[in-house]
């Protein structure tokens, strides 16, 4: 085989124009990169969606997990205003009404413990006396 070029062909041919049966140089680079591209462009992708849990880590449970669930809703259905949601939810600091709440029901049951341990019991007999009045 000769590697003399036809004489119509152009005698100046741009590096990307590769012979017959040899690797095209310009397509693995391509490849390459778009495969990189996509890596990287998934990877931001997953970390923007989980920038409202990251935001929320000090959150009360509650919020965290509603904060997650929001944010996977936004991950598999595509509807961005579950993602605005929970990155409102997660700049927001709601109260936490159940710790109060608990430590009130905590200190009553203790109270309670207290006050039936030092109660006085009635005498046997007394009750025993009004049993036996009402029959």
């Amino acid at each position: 085989m000769s590697t003399d070029l036809h004489e119509l062909a152009p005698h100046h041919l741009p590096p990307f124009i590769t012979a017959p049966g040899s690797s095209d140089f310009l397509y693995n680079v391509i490849v390459v990169s778009l495969v990189v591209i996509v890596l990287l462009v998934g990877n931001f992708y997953f970390k923007l969606h989980a920038l409202p849990e990251k935001m929320a880590e000090h959150a009360n449970s509650t919020q965290l997990q509603l904060i997650g669930v929001m944010a996977l809703l936004a991950l598999f259905t595509h509807n961005h205003i579950f993602w605005v949601g929970a990155l409102l939810l997660a700049a927001i600091q709601l109260p936490n009404f159940t710790e109060p709440l608990n430590s009130i029901a905590g200190s009553l049951r203790e109270l309670s413990k207290g006050a039936a341990k030092n109660a006085p019991k009635a005498p046997a007999v007394a009750a025993d006396a009004a049993a036996s009045e009402q029959a």
